[in-house]
């Protein structure tokens, strides 16, 4: 052992190669039983099949899911924007290992009819994996 890191096979720095395995640490994993949705680029873990509420959303490059609640996402700032169903303040979502854009989380519906959303998260399937029982 030299500085702390070995390696199967050899001694560190007695001209072995150091075999080092990157680890993807994710803020949140969601329980491997369940049916998951995750991020396309990275894998990390973003909404439980569970937490799904609609199919029929249109985001910015094509078909969205809404979801209740996810993991493993970051959030930008609030701002007004005019979607087919009227004004919202929306706030867009990233991935939080990735940072990939994945869609937006409904801050605030202007409309009664639109309440529903608040709170809520829209995940583009451009940007989703399902994984884990899909079968």
């Amino acid at each position: 052992m030299r500085d702390g890191v070995t390696n199967r096979g050899g001694v560190a720095g007695e001209g072995a190669a150091v075999a080092r395995t990157p680890v993807k640490t994710f803020q949140a994993y969601l329980p491997p039983a369940h049916r998951t949705y995750s991020c396309i680029h990275c894998r990390a873990h973003l909404a439980s099949h569970d937490e799904l509420i609609s199919k029929s959303f249109q985001g910015s490059q094509g078909r969205a899911y809404l979801f209740n609640s996810v993991v493993n996402v970051g959030c930008g700032p609030a701002e007004e924007r005019v979607l087919l169903t009227g004004l919202h303040a929306v706030a867009d979502i990233y991935c939080e290992c990735c940072k990939t854009m994945l869609g937006w989380k409904y801050e605030y519906a202007f409309e009664s009819s639109q309440k529903y959303k608040e709170g809520k998260f829209i995940i583009e399937l451009a940007h989703m994996v399902k994984e884990n029982g899909w079968d």
